[in-house]
């Protein structure tokens, strides 16, 4: 039988990641620059652009329907400039991982886009004042299970199994198989990488958002954007069911039919949007 790692253990794995030899060499280089507390936004934006594929990454993620700008934004500097720091810090580290989402877990780049587009949206609807760290929030919300399967592949798929042998959620398989869950895990990396508190609750309780106490609201947004996302079908990972919307959130957000509705059709059309400029890609 595998052997289950306790909570320490995990943790402290997990936090020395960037020593890590799995990780690739850039996302090392990205660690080291979230720990730095005198981070500056000069300095992220010439890290950036120094990198060619990065560079290219984080301006399609900045243009995509995640962020609905009304005009293309073509520079690092401009993107910098209007989303700010933690955004962009946000989207650097997902599009650091986005290889490692591809690769070893099927559809949970997608369903993680589909959070952070539906997140964004819903921020708006509820007046939040930067809607954009929301829409990271639902990007980043599943971030954990990209480095439990890196360090623990065999729990990871264990754990994976049981949730569809048992018609259960992934979270609930973890509890099984570890002695934490993604959402664990991708709220100490949160931490460890010095992103705001928003972003660290909304990841760490997006499956319980009823045990945040310092951002009840954008947390209960990306906890009913990624059963909405699931619910869709449109994109997403293909290990569980939808999970169940806690009523609390559902009531926080005060969504009518229309609104759910509207969701949709916009999952439908970002989908439609990736398919077509994937098809673009492969036939070159």
């Amino acid at each position: 039988m595998t052997e289950i790692p306790e909570t320490g253990e995990l943790r402290a794995k997990v936090e020395s990641i960037s020593a890590l030899p799995t990780v690739p060499s850039t996302l090392k280089q990205i660690s080291s620059m979230l720990e730095n507390s005198r981070l500056s936004v000069n300095e992220l934006g010439s890290f950036i652009s120094s990198d060619p594929a990065l560079t290219s990454k984080i301006l399609k993620m900045v243009n995509s329907a995640a962020y609905g700008f009304p005009n293309r934004i073509s520079s690092i500097s401009h993107a910098v400039m209007l989303l700010g720091l933690n955004v962009i810090r946000g989207l650097l580290l997902g599009v650091s991982v986005f290889d490692l989402m591809q690769k070893h877990i099927v559809g949970l780049w997608e369903h993680s886009m589909g959070c952070a587009t539906v997140s964004r949206w819903i921020a708006q609807k509820k007046g939040i004042k930067e809607p954009e760290e929301v829409s990271v929030c639902g990007l980043l919300h599943d971030i954990g299970k990209v480095i439990l399967l890196l360090h623990y592949p065999t729990q990871f798929d264990n754990a994976s199994a049981l949730a569809r042998e048992k018609g259960i959620t992934q979270h609930e398989a973890e509890k099984i198989h570890f002695d934490a869950t993604h959402a664990d895990v991708g709220s100490w990396l949160a931490m460890k990488w010095r992103f705001p508190i928003n972003l660290v609750e909304a990841i760490g309780f997006h499956h319980q958002p009823h045990l945040s106490r310092q951002a009840s609201l954008e947390t209960a947004i990306v906890h009913v954007s990624d059963a909405l996302v699931r619910a869709k079908g449109t994109v997403g990972d293909n290990y569980t069911r939808v999970p169940e919307i806690r009523p609390s959130s559902w009531e926080l957000l005060g969504l009518s039919d229309d609104d759910v509705m509207e969701i949709f059709n916009i999952l439908e059309e970002t989908a439609s949007e990736e398919a077509g400029e994937k098809e673009c890609q492969e036939a070159y």
